[in-house]
């Protein structure tokens, strides 16, 4: 049986590279976390699904708790434990595939979709609370249903450009250029960072606090979806003119 220290290790010389200018928490925060969570999982015989849905598991009892408690401290400590570990098993189960070998279509297809309901859900329960336990007018309603509009499609943006970049990559026979790492450029990215949202609720004891912060963080998600939009838009336009390897090569 391999050891908790050995799987530590092996995930430690085994990290994948950090995309562009990821946020610096899922980097330098979560990655590390979901790490130690990845070897116990794999000391103790878990497969990569069996930690993604034990991180399901944690995210919804974390958006249930939202939307049917009553705001107070105890409860936005008790949230962001559940988010945030569930957050972590998140970054897990793809780091449990990697000790075992490698993941497979399955798994990351249940990954994305327990990915895609968890966004939408979490926003959604930030909705009813708002709805029952703040009193701020319909008009505040607007927030959260438009924070779910956009994080749905910052995530499905990100998906398909994967997807799309792969597929021309596959067609074309070549390797696309990857994006530039630039810490200023993931320190500004800190506001669309889940790991950020996460902590937010341990501000929900003082619900003019948290609502005052979640719009902010809406803003600012809304700003980025619609910048990045314009590049993501450009970087499609320009996968149909880039050069073959082989006309490189000749040129």
């Amino acid at each position: 049986m391999v050891t908790y220290r050995a799987s530590l290790l092996s995930l430690a010389s085994a990290q994948k590279a950090a995309a562009p200018g990821a946020p610096p928490y899922s980097v330098y925060v979560n990655r590390r976390v979901g790490r130690y969570f990845a070897a116990a999982a794999h000391r103790a015989g878990m497969k990569p699904n069996m930690v993604t849905v034990a991180s399901a598991v944690l995210t919804f009892s974390g958006i249930g708790l939202i939307a049917d408690g009553t705001p107070s401290w105890w409860l936005g400590a008790c949230v962001w434990i559940l988010l945030a570990v569930g957050y972590a098993l998140d970054s897990a189960d793809g780091q449990v595939a990697r000790l075992c070998g490698g993941g497979s279509v399955a798994g990351e297809w249940l990954d994305h979709v327990i990915d895609s309901a968890k966004i939408s859900c979490l926003h959604l329960a930030v909705l009813a609370t708002v709805y029952q336990h703040f009193q701020l007018g319909t008009q505040a309603l607007l927030v959260p249903m438009g924070f779910t509009v956009v994080a749905a499609v910052s995530f499905f943006a990100m998906i398909l450009n994967d997807h799309l970049k792969a597929i021309e990559a596959l067609k074309s026979g070549r390797k696309l250029p990857g994006g530039s790492v630039s810490k200023w450029k993931s320190l500004l990215l800190i506001p669309t960072d889940y790991g950020i949202l996460c902590l937010l609720f341990l501000f929900l004891g003082a619900p003019y606090l948290f609502f005052g912060l979640y719009c902010l963080l809406f803003l600012a998600n809304a700003g980025h979806l619609f910048l990045a939009s314009i590049k993501w838009f450009n970087d499609m336009k320009r996968l149909a003119i880039l050069p073959t390897d082989a006309n490189s090569q000749g040129a």
